[in-house]
């Protein structure tokens, strides 16, 4: 199946293309079409569901979408379903990758290294049509160290630390990552589904 992934974020896109085949992912703007979506809902759930609608009604095909958020417990939970935007409303502007680990890292400065602990959550949708889609959910547990390590990966993969491994995310092949990440996981569901269609047809 030809999908299209509601998203310009080609890093994602890549991760997710490494677990996906035979099937084929593609962005918007590789077959011309101009997306963008804002996402205004409280869940990743519907974050990711609104994405994907909103390229399959520009497409007509069908379509992809994750929302991820990172959830660190000493924070209640922030930066959540924020976790793309975090820190963008103190400083009033975009901030990059690196940015918003240093906030986040600042804002847990006096966190001892016992209470730092976290998890990914990735939720994607899959839209057939208008009235058809799925959703899949799946998380990773963590840590969040004191800096930035690694040069794998990108978001908050250089802060996430994996105990079992004794390494962040940015210092794991993306083959490594993949095996045991959120994303992984939510994209191998979306394939056994993927495959239970295919056979239906």
């Amino acid at each position: 199946m030809n999908l299209l992934f509601a998203s310009e974020n080609s890093h994602k896109r890549d991760e997710i293309a490494s677990l996906i085949t035979p099937h084929k992912i593609s962005l918007p703007t590789e077959i011309g079409i101009d997306y963008y979506f804002e996402e205004t809902e409280d869940t990743l759930l519907l974050n990711a569901l609104g994405k994907a609608m909103h390229l399959y009604k520009l497409s007509n095909k069908p379509t992809i979408a994750d929302d991820t958020g990172l959830f660190v417990d000493a924070l209640d939970g922030r930066p959540g379903v924020y976790t793309a935007r975090y820190g963008e409303d103190v400083f009033n502007r975009s901030l990059s990758s690196f940015e918003k680990n240093e906030f986040l890292l600042e804002n847990l400065k006096h966190v001892d290294k016992e209470h730092r602990s976290a998890r990914f959550i990735c939720t994607i949708a899959l839209v057939l049509s208008k009235d058809n889609f799925y959703l899949f959910s799946q998380s990773l547990e963590g840590v969040i160290i004191d800096s930035q390590k690694g040069k794998e990966g990108f978001g908050y993969d250089p802060i996430f630390f994996i105990p079992s491994l004794n390494k962040t995310l940015s210092e794991i092949s993306l083959t490594k990552k993949n095996e045991i990440s959120h994303r992984g996981k939510a994209v191998r569901d979306v394939m056994v589904m993927l495959d239970s269609l295919s056979k239906e047809q």
